[in-house]
């Protein structure tokens, strides 16, 4: 049975930094994209990085760049994402996704492309 367990979320002040893990069982880590996307309240899920399973390239989302690094430990089979100057508009849940690089579509920003999704770890920045 696959699993994502995102953890690392939490309260921080506006300039902070916060890093998510999202370890994976259950499945070839490695032959796997692995991506993070956020939901604010009301709001509808959005894109926020990638990575590829080697680890070499990474994409992000505009709000983004600059401020998250994506990074894998395909040993550890665990996916992270460093978060730092976070403000309160990045405020949500993050979820952690996999998507088989069978037939994927880099830099794989869209939901339907991931076969598996974590349960989310809440991140609230205050001003």
């Amino acid at each position: 049975q696959v699993q994502l367990v995102e953890s690392g979320g939490g309260l921080v002040q506006a300039g902070g930094s916060l890093r998510l893990s999202c370890a994976a069982s259950g499945l070839a880590f490695n032959s796997y994209i692995m991506g993070w996307f956020r939901q604010a309240q009301g709001k509808e899920r959005e894109f926020v990085a990638s990575i590829t399973w080697s680890g070499r390239t990474q994409y992000y989302a505009n709000s983004v760049k600059g401020r998250f690094t994506v990074s894998r430990d395909n040993t550890k089979n665990t996916v992270y994402l460093q978060m730092n100057s976070l403000n309160p508009e990045d405020t949500a849940v993050y979820y952690c996704a996999a998507d088989s690089v069978y037939g994927s579509n880099w830099p794989s920003t869209l939901q339907d492309e991931y076969d598996y999704w974590g349960q989310g770890t809440r991140v609230t920045v205050s001003s």
